[in-house]
């Protein structure tokens, strides 16, 4: 009887050896590790944007910018405290990343992952619990400041070093030379007209260093007198003690005074308002604590570990960037006492091809301190002295 022949239950090992030599061989992509990040952080931005268009954004761009001129300056309507440095503010459309994309990417992810490993989230999302964590720690050490009350008849004084952006509207960035700046607020808690004093010197010639004052605009025609009372569009020691400490009623009211049009998001309104105001006033430390706090529960906050404010202080980053803004605003803090160093703003689709994330400004803040009238400046001691 003749013995019955194993039967094979699947492809012998000479045969996978036989069909792969047959077969063509795959091509393989050996990416420098710099090459390999940079495709990262493509697929990264493409991610973010899509997550940022299923959301109400805006869906024409349309232009917008902080002015200030060297003789008059204008109080924003219920946008942002006043002054706030020179920015321009550019609007862009969502980025929509079709399904098919999104399934490519994913694709992409796994080849620059080594492609066993989940896609990595993406910046926002690895980075937001860092910033969370940051803005606590801030919120920690600014109940630590001491904080000199600020009567109604005194200023607020803030001397900033600051770059800005002097290439046209419609063009691509060209950064100007810093200047020192210098500003008084009234505290004063009747409506004024003459709300502040500035005085701005530099190597610009219209850049005099006189204390020109900072008044109220009113439209032609108008019978109002144009003063205006403390609140979000100005800001006084008294006015700011008044806000709720809580974070999350504090955010909701900041919400409901962003100012923010459909070309912009309320978070990143909000984002932005909060910082302006934290770093051109005083106010007692539980209320700074509940601004920080505050941030920290806006979503897509994330930290920027390595940040330079314009005198080139190096401090952590606190940024967010919107997909319905061509900006994005980064405040810096000292890495070692957490107090606010100052800010920089970048422009994300600058008008140059092949230009992203351009530098478009930046502010250190000096000094800050209580005068007693405009024109001079407090001292170490909590004194004041003339400048000259």
């Amino acid at each position: 009887m003749n013995a019955t022949p194993p039967s094979r239950s699947g492809p012998q090992s000479d045969d996978v050896e036989e069909l792969a030599r047959l077969l063509p061989r795959p091509v393989e992509f050996d990416l420098p590790a710099g090459r390999h990040l940079h495709h990262k952080d493509i697929l990264m931005q493409h991610i973010d944007h899509d997550r940022d268009a299923t959301t109400p954004q805006a869906t024409a761009p349309q232009a917008t910018a902080r002015q200030a001129t060297t003789t008059q300056a204008t109080v924003p309507q219920a946008t942002t405290p006043l002054p706030a440095p020179l920015r321009r503010r550019l609007l862009r459309p969502a980025v929509l990343v079709p399904a098919a994309s999104l399934a490519l990417a994913g694709t992409l992810a796994l080849t620059l992952t080594g492609g066993g490993e989940s896609a990595p989230a993406s910046p926002s999302q690895s980075r937001a619990p860092q910033a969370v964590i940051a803005l606590h720690r801030i919120a920690d050490a600014s109940l630590k400041t001491a904080v000199t009350p600020v009567k109604d008849s005194q200023f607020v004084y803030v001397r900033s070093l600051v770059q800005e952006n002097t290439g046209t509207f419609d063009g691509p960035v060209k950064l100007g030379r810093p200047y020192k700046s210098e500003r008084w607020m009234s505290q004063d808690p009747i409506p004024v007209t003459v709300v502040g004093w500035m005085r701005d010197t530099g190597q610009d010639a219209q850049m005099s260093g006189e204390d020109i004052p900072i008044e109220t605009s009113v439209p032609d025609g108008s019978d109002s007198s144009g003063a205006q009372a403390p609140g979000f569009d100005r800001p006084t020691y008294r006015w700011l003690a008044s806000l709720p400490t809580a974070p999350k009623a504090l955010l909701k009211l900041l919400a409901s005074h962003s100012g923010a049009g459909e070309h912009e998001s309320k978070d990143q309104a909000v984002f932005e308002m909060i910082g302006d105001i934290l770093s051109t006033n005083l106010m007692p430390a539980e209320n700074a604590a509940a601004f920080y706090r505050a941030m920290a529960e806006i979503p897509g906050v994330r930290e920027v570990p390595d940040a330079v404010d314009t005198a080139g202080r190096h401090g952590i980053g606190i940024t967010r960037e919107d997909g319905s803004t061509a900006n994005r605003d980064v405040w810096i803090f000292d890495k070692h006492s957490l107090t606010l160093l100052g800010s920089r703003w970048y422009t994300t689709a600058d008008k140059k091809p092949g230009k992203a994330n351009v530098p478009a400004g930046s502010v250190a803040i000096l000094q800050r301190g209580v005068a007693d009238q405009h024109g001079m400046v407090p001292e170490k001691d909590g004194g004041t002295s003339t400048t000259g």
